[in-house]
């Protein structure tokens, strides 16, 4: 599985648009739905400004694209991805002085 934060936030323009304020009940339902399925992992509002914080657990980045896309909100919404790694899938003692690194061992 891959781990992806989006920061989420409603676009300035969109925000003052009757379709916006009618659809967003849906865009929180579908958001709900994705938590329950397990897509979103954690989930929490960023204080001080509109929009959200939220930890994608999917099998790819077409699979994260495919379950922004769909919230029926998303037209209305701007997205920041950053990709992450486990914190278990770094192993630091292959970066101290005595580690082997392939571009730097001359054979």
């Amino acid at each position: 599985m891959s781990l992806f934060a989006v920061l989420v936030a409603p676009l300035p323009s969109s925000q003052t648009l009757p379709e916006f304020r009618n659809v967003l009940p849906k865009g929180f339902d579908y958001h709900r739905k994705l938590i329950d399925e397990g897509v979103i992992l954690h989930s929490w509002i960023r204080v001080g400004m509109q929009g959200g914080l939220n930890i994608y657990d999917v099998e790819s980045h077409e699979q994260l694209l495919a379950a922004l896309y769909a919230n029926p909100i998303s037209q209305h919404l701007q997205f920041e991805i950053i990709p992450l790694a486990r914190r278990d899938s770094f192993d630091p003692s292959e970066w101290g002085e005595d580690a082997t690194h392939p571009s730097t061992n001359a054979s």
